[in-house]
C-alpha cells in the first residue's frame, strides 16, 4: 500500500488518504479482511497527524468500506467495487468542473486544457 500525500494539494490530507485507499479497494490492490496500518503507524509513515489519519479511518468506516476490531485494529470490509467506483466518478466529475470553471477563468481554450491534462495524465501526476 503506497500513498502519496500532496501538501498543496487541493483537497484536505484525510481526503487524500481517504481517496487514495478507495482506489486500493476499487482496484483489489486492498481485500476484504486485509489488515490496514494502524492509525499511529499510518500517522508516522505519511508524516501527518494522529488526528488526521483517524479522521480518515472514521470516514472510510461510516462508508462501510473498513472496518475496526476492538484491539487489532482496522480491516478491510466486502465492499460493492461497482457501487464505490460510481461514488469516485462522481466526486471526480465534481472536481473536474472546479478545474474546468478556472482554466476558463484564465482564459484556457479547450485544446489548451487537453494538451496540459494530456501532458500531465502521460507523466503520471
Amino acid at each position: 500500500m503506497k500513498i502519496v500525500i500532496q501538501p498543496q494539494g487541493t483537497l484536505a490530507i484525510y481526503e487524500q488518504i481517504v481517496n487514495q485507499l478507495k482506489n486500493e479497494i476499487v482496484t483489489g490492490s486492498l481485500v476484504a479482511g486485509e489488515a490496514l496500518p494502524s492509525i499511529r503507524g499510518l500517522a508516522a509513515e505519511l508524516g501527518v497527524s494522529v488526528i488526521t489519519t483517524k479522521r480518515a479511518y472514521e470516514e472510510l468506516e461510516k462508508e462501510g468500506l473498513i472496518r475496526s476490531a476492538q484491539g487489532k485494529g482496522f480491516y478491510v470490509c466486502e465492499y460493492n467495487t461497482d457501487y464505490l467506483k460510481e461514488k469516485q466518478l462522481v466526486m471526480l466529475e465534481k472536481r473536474l468542473g472546479e478545474i474546468i470553471a478556472e482554466a476558463k477563468g484564465a482564459g484556457l481554450s479547450l485544446a489548451e486544457l487537453v494538451e496540459m491534462i494530456n501532458a500531465l495524465y502521460e507523466s503520471g501526476e
